[in-house]
């Protein structure tokens, strides 16, 4: 379903609940415990064989702030794989929201046979997709309006792809560079002209720019990569007297330990896409009368540098940040707060309510 959103064009919008079908969730593996913590699956063998059925109040809580992210799917995961699914009372906060450390974000109130098995999971999807959607926000507020693009998929499992692009929608990006990581709410991936096919055209980074306009459907993007040569003042322009109006916006890309020919050494802070760089290359590219073209930053970036940036004017539209999304580490925690009605928690926790979760209704 997540993809015949992005062929039909339409995106899902911020604030909804996911319908548990877009998910294309393994099911049966989930049912089966195949993706369980052995106790919790051992824990429903054993109630049901004792046929012991406690109705239990089961929270959960995080133990840091942030953006909450993965509870519609761990929504999905109990309407899904529980047994008796509708018997079960589902109280949550939605995807997006802002949260505190402690705060109950989702609670489970059944029969605890019937959904102890799943407890690895929907705490697992919760973790990484609030830990994703907590590094994202970050960067966002650190960028103050600039596009900020998702492309950390290199730098992970593929399988992980479409939580993470969903946990970064929510926070706020506004692109991803896999189609995989738009499939569930409706967007494609999108991206620049990689160094591969620059190398492909024997290293002719306006050979590999036109044979792209070319090739590619005129609604796609024109984003150049122009450091191939080092030389990211001469390539910007040469490719933007070549293409006109049909380039949208070139990137920089710089490794961290390289200098640019065109700028002036200054220690380690002239190394890699640097602000004099970005400076060099918007003011080359104004002096021609290319003032369109845009200036996407990538390598490297996170929250300090983007920060670093705006403090000190650098002229940049978009930044692409990858592996630095992954730093971030949110964990959740669920316990059994009451059986049959009456408290029943461990020593050291207590019974949270919170006014903010609405019922899911399903």
């Amino acid at each position: 379903m997540g993809l015949k959103l992005a062929e039909k064009g339409s995106r899902w919008e911020r604030g909804k609940r996911l319908p548990p079908q877009v998910l294309d969730l393994p099911v049966e593996k989930i049912r089966k415990g195949w993706y369980s913590d052995k106790y919790f699956v051992r824990t429903k063998d054993v109630l049901i064989r004792d046929n012991h059925h406690s109705r239990v109040l089961m929270q959960v809580f995080p133990r840091q702030d942030g953006v909450l992210c993965g509870v519609d799917e761990a929504i999905a995961i109990l309407t899904l794989c529980a047994e008796r699914p509708k018997e079960l009372v589902i109280k949550a906060l939605r995807d997006g929201n802002r949260i505190k450390a402690w705060e109950t974000v989702l609670t489970i109130e059944g029969d605890y046979s019937t959904f102890a098995h799943l407890e690895t999971v929907y705490l697992g999807v919760m973790a990484r997709a609030t830990s994703v959607a907590t590094s994202v926000s970050k960067v966002i507020e650190a960028a103050q309006g600039r596009t900020v693009l998702f492309f950390p998929a290199r730098f992970d499992h593929y399988r992980v792809q479409t939580t993470d692009g969903y946990a970064a929608f929510v926070a706020g990006a506004t692109g991803v560079s896999t189609d995989a990581q738009g499939a569930w709410w409706g967007e494609e991936g999108l991206g620049t002209i990689p160094h591969g096919l620059i190398a492909a055209y024997g290293g002719d980074t306006l050979a590999a720019a036109l044979a792209f306009d070319r090739q590619m459907p005129k609604e796609i993007k024109r984003i150049v990569l122009v450091d191939f040569d080092n030389d990211c003042v001469n390539t910007s322009l040469a490719v933007a007297r070549a293409m006109g109006e049909r380039l949208w916006g070139i990137r920089l890309d710089t490794a961290r330990d390289l200098r640019d020919r065109s700028v002036i050494p200054r220690g380690m802070e002239s190394l890699g896409v640097c602000p004099e760089l970005c400076w060099l290359v918007r003011k080359g590219l104004d002096e021609e009368g290319f003032s369109w073209v845009k200036i996407v930053v990538s390598g490297g970036f996170n929250v300090q540098r983007l920060e670093q940036f705006i403090r000190l004017g650098v002229p940049f539209d978009a930044v692409g940040v990858g592996s630095s999304l992954f730093k971030e580490r949110m964990d959740f925690t669920a316990d059994i707060v009451q059986v049959e009605g009456k408290p029943c928690v461990k020593v050291g926790r207590r019974f949270n309510p919170n006014p903010r979760l609405e019922l899911v209704k399903y």
